[in-house]
């Protein structure tokens, strides 16, 4: 479409015009605002409509992020404009595409739709109109404040899903056929969106990737904020005495703080083998309850949902920790008894699995806990409320480091949006990506396309009754659940918010 595109396609929305531009043969638009910038008076505080303009206002680049909780250099400080996101449309000029709306959060402490990882190159070119979102999370947007709405992050997302309903059409996009998806956070977000009464009517289909286990009660999260503030040198635990601590220090603090977590096991108990202090807070209004209970209970309705996780989830976090090989039989012991399903669990995995030594122990019940269990049970949720489920399992061993990070966390991401050249793409594939990843990539990003498009990803729903799964893998095959030893250890313990021990 790229011979009657414009280099510089301009779109006129409810708040003002755009101007992009020309890319990979799509049209793109960068940094549109979904909402004002959440700082002064609004910082901790719901998101706000975003204002109008006049003229035309130049969107050919990134938004800022908000300032990341991670332990790496993130670069000097950006803007405080985060509450935008971006558009990819094969033709503004179009009408009626489907619409994928992607979520890039991770461990609730990071948000950059920058990441050349989500470049939407590939969707775009199958038809397909890409929106990601920077939105707050961290102390920003997870922090759980006397004096603010809690779940700040998700009440950005639900503004950003109306965003579309009003403006997405503009783009060649249908504001009827939107799917939501995201991955590891992101996709936890997507669970909560399932069930969040505000969210209901903004999307037609869901897409979540890895999907955490990650919440906490009041009285939790409250006590970490308390601790948190401590820190901090914060007279208490509330927005008015957190609004004027630099945005960026505030994440640097947090980041520290993250990484002695582990000493706070016996008063904050399996909170602490997440790494993270601050994830979403089952709060009884803004979340509710979890997803799992939401849609299993019936105060949810189910939709079209492609779900899935890697078997080897939690081997990306042992390998790059450099703890991978050096598991012991009390780091088994320890694991198994704060992450598996009380009261009976850590005897459970030893007899399904009676060949395993600590360090499969760990990995095991690390990957079920945070990730596998949770993306199943969320699939078998779905299905008792009335949606339709489609569940796989990513097998094929990422070729990076002689095979050592296996089938790891993040893997399907770059196959699926076809970014294996992306700096996350090459940690895991590789330079030159071989044949088996490159048909792989394409077999994912084919089974997205028609899913966003139709509904159906292209091979038969998890129902209770068969459990049919995708295993994708050099040779791919539709087979019944294959983590069937710990889906009989987690039967009846779907993930329960983090509390007080």
């Amino acid at each position: 479409m790229s011979d009657r595109l414009p280099q510089q396609p301009r779109v006129r929305t409810r708040e003002g015009v755009v101007q992009g531009c020309l890319r990979k043969g799509h049209a793109v638009f960068r940094g549109i605002p979904y909402a004002r910038p959440p700082v002064g008076a609004l910082r901790f505080a719901a998101p706000a409509p975003p204002r109008r303009w006049d003229g035309t206002r130049q969107a050919t680049e990134f938004g800022p992020v908000v300032p990341l909780s991670l332990p790496i250099d993130t670069g000097p400080p950006q803007g405080t404009d985060w509450l935008t996101l971006n558009v990819g449309t094969p033709d503004p000029g179009a009408a009626g595409l489907p619409v994928l709306v992607w979520l890039p959060v991770g461990g609730y402490v990071a948000a950059a739709s920058s990441d050349p990882m989500y470049d939407p190159a590939a969707l775009a070119e199958a038809g397909i109109v890409v929106v990601s979102v920077n939105c707050r999370v961290g102390a920003e947007g997870f922090a759980f404040l006397d004096d603010a709405p809690p779940n700040r992050g998700f009440l950005d997302q639900i503004a950003a899903l109306e965003w579309v309903q009003r403006n997405i059409a503009a783009f060649g996009g249908d504001p009827d056929r939107v799917t939501v998806g995201g991955t590891s956070a992101g996709a936890g977000s997507v669970a909560a969106l399932l069930t969040m009464k505000p969210a209901r009517g903004l999307f037609r289909r869901a897409i979540a990737h890895s999907v955490p286990g990650m919440h906490s009660t009041p009285a939790l999260a409250r006590r970490i904020t308390v601790a948190l503030a401590d820190r901090l040198g914060a007279a208490a635990p509330t927005a008015a005495a957190w609004r004027d601590i630099d945005p960026w220090h505030l994440a640097a603090e947090l980041t520290a703080f993250n990484a002695d977590i582990h000493a706070h096991r016996a008063s904050w108990g399996r909170l602490t083998e997440t790494g993270t202090a601050l994830c979403p807070v089952v709060d009884g209004e803004v979340l509710p309850e979890t997803p799992w209970s939401a849609l299993s209970g019936g105060r949810a309705q189910g939709t079209e949902l492609l779900v899935g996780h890697t078997r080897d989830e939690f081997r990306f976090f042992s390998v790059m920790s450099g703890r991978r090989g050096t598991f012991t039989e009390q780091d088994a012991r320890a694991a198994l008894e704060l992450l598996a399903p009380r009261p009976h669990g850590a005897d459970a995995y030893r007899a399904g699995f009676p060949q395993a030594g600590p360090e499969e122990l760990v990995e095991t019940v690390y990957s079920d806990a945070l990730f596998r269990m949770p993306s199943q049970q969320l699939a078998e949720a779905n299905a008792a409320a009335d949606g339709t489920s489609y569940l796989f399992e990513l097998c094929w061993t990422a070729p990076a480091l002689g095979g050592a990070l296996g089938a790891c966390h993040s893997l399907d991401i770059p196959l699926a949006f076809g970014t294996l050249g992306s700096p996350v793409g090459t940690q895991l594939i590789g330079e030159e990506p071989t044949d088996e990843a490159l048909a792989l990539s394409h077999e994912l990003k084919e089974a997205w396309a028609r899913f966003i498009t139709t509904g159906d990803a292209g091979w038969a729903a998890h129902r209770p009754d068969r459990r049919l799964t995708r295993v994708l893998d050099a040779e791919s095959e539709t087979l019944p659940y294959p983590e069937q030893a710990s889906r009989r250890i987690w039967e009846g313990h779907s993930p329960a918010p983090f509390d007080l021990p």
